[in-house]
């Protein structure tokens, strides 16, 4: 594990360097007589983002927790000077830019032209709380998946069949499954199929994608007529609880979703930090195309 620790600090402290030197140039800052001191914080954005990330990794169920008993006992040699809980949580914040941006440039996989797509409730409260919930009133909103009614946002995901995530957006918990593959910024980086539920069937939406290099794969509803399809297709339907695996990682192992959230932006930061957490993770789930074209020839014969 510490060779792990070193390697994502590496990484994130040279994206951090790059970070601030194309940023110097591009704020916009306040002409005043007044000068201001720009005195350096006693844990670096590099420190706050590796031990968010140690968190999800380390499989801790309380940042607190993990950041008083873990990091500041245990992990002294690697963080020699660390600041009080309350004060990191602020640093939390201030973190948040550079983190986003280096999920986004270092953390996401390459389409292989076939890719799996899902969504998953991201609860901040129980159902029956909905009411009295005031962290995120007017942000969160009530929504239903095929678990039930839920209170909370969604993740969309999009993955590889390497079970690398390719691109995610973050959406209210009301907003349909269809409305983020509107967007041509969330499927820009996919071509070739994309193998999704019955909640991703529209006509519109499948020529839209079409036109796009994308091929929509779905099942049917009861109430529709039977349609022709590849055998490949349909086997590769079948693998579709790939991503749901993935969606069930990222939740019980990168620990994505809790109801402990006192404010928007840690919401956010315990979020992006889990992303960038899944993509260090040592195994992740993938398919066997092998086995794939394997069965798809025992198909064809039988």
């Amino acid at each position: 594990m510490d060779s792990k620790i070193t390697e994502i600090f590496y990484l994130v402290d040279e994206f951090c360097k790059e970070f601030e030197q194309a940023k110097e140039g591009h704020t916009l800052t306040e002409e005043t007589s007044v000068k201001r001191r720009k005195r350096k914080f006693t844990l670096s954005d590099s420190e706050v983002i590796t031990i968010t990330i140690l968190f999800h990794l380390k499989k801790y169920r309380c940042l607190k927790h993990f950041y008083i008993m873990h990091v500041q006992q245990h992990m002294q040699s690697d963080f020699p000077k660390t600041v009080a809980y309350n004060r990191f949580v602020e640093l939390q914040q201030k973190a948040l830019m550079p983190m986003a941006v280096f999920l986004q440039l270092f953390c996401l996989g390459k389409c292989t032209g076939i890719s799996f797509i899902d969504s998953t409730p991201i609860r901040v409260c129980h159902i029956k709380r909905e009411f009295q919930h005031k962290t995120f009133k007017g942000l969160a909103a009530k929504g239903q998946c095929s678990m039930g009614w839920f209170f909370g946002f969604k993740l969309h995901i999009v993955i590889n069949d390497k079970g690398e995530i390719l691109d995610f957006l973050f959406t209210q918990g009301n907003v349909d499954d269809r409305e983020p593959l509107k967007n041509k910024n969330f499927h820009d980086k996919i071509f070739g199929k994309l193998i999704g539920d019955k909640g991703y069937i529209s006509k519109s939406l499948f020529d839209e994608l079409f036109i796009d290099g994308i091929h929509l794969i779905t099942k049917i509803r009861k109430n529709m007529k039977n349609s022709l399809m590849l055998l490949h297709d349909k086997i590769l339907l079948r693998k579709r609880a790939l991503v749901e695996t993935v969606n069930d990682e990222l939740k019980n192992i990168c620990q994505i979703e809790h109801t402990r959230h006192r404010s928007f932006e840690n919401f956010l930061t315990n979020l992006l930090s889990g992303l960038i957490a899944y993509s260090f993770l040592d195994k992740k789930p993938k398919l066997n195309l092998e086995e794939i074209v394997d069965e798809s020839h025992v198909c064809n014969f039988a």
